[in-house]
């Protein structure tokens, strides 16, 4: 749910519900990239 209408172009106004899952959405791509982070992070530490 980009926001994005037919024509390719953003919509002015987000219902609050619109805003609420495009948040959510966000904040758990957010928490899988932190997820990568640490995971890199572990199998540098494994290495040395």
């Amino acid at each position: 749910m980009c926001g994005c209408n037919e024509m390719g172009g953003m919509r002015s106004f987000l219902t609050k519900e619109e805003k609420l899952e495009i948040l959510k959405t966000y904040k758990k791509e957010l928490e899988n990239e932190a997820k990568g982070v640490e995971e890199k992070i572990k199998q540098i530490e494994k290495n040395n």
